[in-house]
């Protein structure tokens, strides 16, 4: 074996040399024909000279033109190199990123116990879960009944080489056609939605539907008929904050003239400025009408999409990848927001019943032991142990003395900023005027600590939604806002409703159970007395 490497590499070197050879011997032969050919109209002495003189001019020539014109190819070359695989580099990045997020979902799945929300997270993770393992792209066609989205659909199919998945039809629910562009290596899911801005409530529940389907597409094709409306182009700004390639096309241009078509287009492009470039602003017209021949038959234009064509597989096959990675992040995205809403959700009912039954535990010892100022907030508003409990709900560990140390802390701020002394004071507005002298000192504080608790408890909430942070106002702006909630006309009559119920009421028939008989005045016969005459 080492024998025939021997010899392969020698006969290798051998056919080297004689193509070398050659070629030094044409050159050479060359330089000697231009000489003899100089020599005959030149003196002997200028030939050399001249020839040295043009063999520099030509060293010169590619050193200043065919070196950087080689270096620049070259460049462009690597360049273009450098950026596919920077773009399969962020499109694998987005991916892993993806991925990363479903497991977060699966996460939070696990945490929810209300099993319909969860079972709905969970089908729409694994829908989402399908779409990262999907090999086509998918374009959304968008527009007005109106528009020509289907009469669009069908040129494009008619120009691009691929399979309709379903036949043409009245766009009344979403349509789906799979074909291929070319030179393209994924497919190309084309999905013709119901049209927009229709009337009556089916039209709703279409549009609706269209705009779900948009918020899933790779890239969307919005097609208009003329200048924006202005709902037209609320729906365009909307589609653009989602994060997602627009290609807006006019469509119907065989129903204007070209210089009104130029105005018009330079007009969209100018209202669109920032949203969408001016290149993805795209005449087209999908169905043009037929132009009636005296004597004959009616001429039928032929379609114009060509432009769409060319610029839907300059999108595609320049950023399809950046695409599908970036609808798919944001889909896991919006997937985990909406998890993380219902977790939250699930943490803040559950924290503010521990909050209600910490407020009216309060309350009732408060009633039971009136206490003076400052105290009634120490003991009933702020409690170490509903801390901890809220934090647990929020998974997080407090030991005792760092709860108390938080309580300690609102309670503080809750006197700094008055809202005790604002509270009792509110809270005694609306129960002394509706309860006897004798219950409305101890009702008054009682119900004043459940308010309370209910303010420092709302708070806490704050602190371990923001991860045990007050934020940048810092906890007397936490604690202010939500002073300023709880005594809302609304919140206020809601809370005095729940008091009258479960302290003013109980507490109004034991004490008239309490009270002594009346005395009867001397001489004061009772009517019984008379019924019933002692014997």
């Amino acid at each position: 074996m080492n024998r025939q490497k021997f010899l392969l590499l020698i006969s290798g070197a051998l056919v080297l040399l004689l193509i070398i050879g050659a070629v030094i011997g044409a050159v050479l032969r060359l330089v000697n024909e231009i000489r003899w050919s100089l020599q005959y109209f030149l003196p002997y002495w200028l030939v050399n000279p001249i020839l040295l003189l043009a063999a520099v001019l030509i060293g010169t020539v590619l050193v200043q033109v065919a070196w950087p014109w080689w270096k620049n190819r070259q460049n462009r070359f690597f360049t273009k190199e450098s950026k596919l695989q920077n773009k399969q580099a962020i499109s694998q990045s987005r991916q892993q990123a993806a991925k990363k997020s479903l497991e977060s979902i699966d996460r939070i799945i696990d945490r929810l116990q209300n099993n319909v929300e969860a079972e709905a997270l969970r089908q729409e993770r694994n829908r989402v879960e399908n779409e990262l393992a999907r090999g086509d792209l998918v374009v959304v066609i968008f527009g007005t009944g109106s528009s020509g989205k289907t009469s669009l659909i069908r040129a494009l199919l008619n120009e691009i080489v691929g399979v309709v998945g379903a036949p043409m039809g009245s766009t009344h629910a979403s349509q789906t056609y799979r074909l291929r562009l070319k030179r393209l290596d994924r497919g190309l899911q084309l999905i013709d939605t119901p049209g927009i801005l229709e009337a009556g409530v089916d039209g709703r529940s279409r549009e609706k539907e269209a705009r779900l389907k948009a918020s899933r597409a790779d890239l969307m094709i919005v097609v208009v008929d003329s200048d924006l409306r202005s709902a037209e182009f609320e729906v365009i700004k909307n589609l653009a904050s989602l994060g997602k390639r627009l290609i807006l096309v006019l469509n119907k241009c065989d129903l204007r003239g070209e210089e009104e078509e130029r105005k018009l287009l330079s007009l969209i492009r100018s209202r669109c400025k920032g949203l969408l470039n001016n290149e993805d602003v795209i005449p087209s017209c999908a169905s043009p009408q037929s132009i009636p021949v005296p004597g004959g038959r009616p001429w039928q234009p032929p379609v114009e999409v060509d432009k769409l064509l060319r610029r839907l597989a300059k999108v595609l096959h320049e950023d399809g990848e950046e695409l599908l990675a970036d609808n798919i992040l944001l889909q896991c995205g919006n997937l985990g927001d909406a998890g993380r809403d219902l977790l939250d959700n699930q943490r803040r009912n559950k924290a503010k019943k521990c909050i209600d039954r910490y407020g009216w535990i309060s309350s009732a010892v408060v009633v039971a032991n009136p206490l003076p100022g400052i105290d009634l907030l120490g003991t009933a508003a702020v409690n170490a142990q509903m801390v901890i409990e809220i934090a647990r709900t929020y998974g997080v560990q407090l030991t005792r003395e760092r709860a108390q140390e938080l309580a300690i802390s609102v309670g503080k701020t809750l006197a700094a900023i008055g809202v005790v002394k604002g509270g009792v004071s509110l809270i005694g507005t609306a129960l002394s005027t509706n309860l006897p002298a004798y219950i409305v000192g101890k009702t008054i504080q009682g119900v004043a600590a459940a308010w309370l608790t209910r303010i420092a408890g709302a708070t806490f909430i704050t602190y371990f939604q923001q991860d045990q942070d007050w934020g940048d106002g810092g906890i007397q702006e936490v604690v202010r806002h939500h002073y300023d909630l709880n005594r809302r006309d609304s919140s206020l009559k809601k809370f005095m409703e729940m008091a009258l119920r479960r302290v003013v009421d109980p507490l109004h028939k034991n004490q008239q159970r309490q009270l002594p008989p009346r005395q009867r005045p001397r001489g004061e016969v009772d009517a019984s007395d008379h019924e019933h005459p002692k014997p």
